[in-house]
């Protein structure tokens, strides 16, 4: 039976190649975007099986109407994709508030506001399945992603919950967690950079562009294979929780757990002595 998928950020990237993927495997696709135009104009030889929808996610009403629409056409949702946000860049002490706040308010806020208008349809299934959209940057932290590894690493923690409240009702939850994909991510259109102004960061401000810039249109994974990797996971009986996508997402995973293994080999004595005795 065909799945019938909603893809957040649905326009390019990522989300454009899940959206593609899913198609050419027989399923239907909802495709949010701020730019309905843009994905009725990309995928107009899909016909009846994609719905191009206007959708900012940070706005919850925008979430709950996309969600209305996409039930009242295809009566079921078995795949959300949270997969629209950004990144923002630069040293932390440069970030503003403002900064801070639309960093979270598009890639946690607004994951969460898609997944809560969407649990209802799954609930009454008693079936679906979530893919978060997190990133390396939620596996380690870096400098000059402070505020983009903070947001990755609280969609973690958010869907670690969330999977344990859901699974009584068939609902599996699954970070994606890819490496360097050659999207436009990096691009000047995507990523966001701190106004440098303090001198002690000047230098090191402009060496992540230069760093983050020889990156663009240079990653090795192949987000056709990514998107490939959804399909199978969205047909598997039991998913995984977190899955670290491309060699390099592996590596990093890898090296954080043997970092976890030898801090608590190191200090379990001393983390232990804390009960009352």
């Amino acid at each position: 039976m065909p799945k019938t998928w909603f893809i957040t950020g649905a326009s390019r990237g990522l989300g454009a190649e899940i959206a593609r993927t899913a198609l050419e495997a027989g399923d239907r696709v909802i495709g949010t975007a701020r730019n309905r135009e843009k994905l009725s104009q990309q995928f107009s030889t899909a016909g009846d099986r994609f719905l191009a929808l206007t959708l900012d996610v940070t706005d919850e009403g925008h979430a709950q109407s996309a969600v209305y629409a996409a039930s009242s056409k295809f009566n079921r949702i078995d795949v959300l994709v949270n997969n629209a946000g950004y990144g923002h860049f630069g040293l932390f002490e440069e970030a503003t508030n403002d900064d801070i706040r639309a960093q979270f308010d598009t890639n946690v806020f607004g994951a969460m506001n898609v997944t809560r208008a969407v649990l209802p349809t799954m609930r009454r299934q008693r079936a679906g399945m979530i893919f978060n959209m997190s990133s390396i940057a939620g596996l380690r932290g870096g400098p000059g992603g402070s505020l983009y590894c903070a947001s990755k690493h609280a969609l973690a923690g958010f869907s670690e919950s969330l999977a344990k409240e859901v699974a009584q009702f068939g609902i599996h939850v699954t970070i994606v967690e890819p490496g360097f994909f050659r999207t436009d991510f990096l691009d000047s259109t995507s990523v966001r950079y701190a106004d440098s102004h303090i001198e002690d960061y000047r230098d090191t401000a402009q060496n992540l562009k230069n760093t983050y810039g020889s990156y663009n249109h240079q990653q090795p994974g192949d987000p056709r294979k990514l998107a490939q990797t959804l399909i199978r996971l969205a047909n598997d009986d039991e998913p995984p929780l977190h899955f670290p996508v491309g060699p390099d997402a592996v590596d990093i995973m890898a090296t954080k757990i043997t970092t976890y293994q030898n801090d608590l080999d190191q200090w379990r004595d001393l983390s232990s002595s804390t009960n009352i005795l």
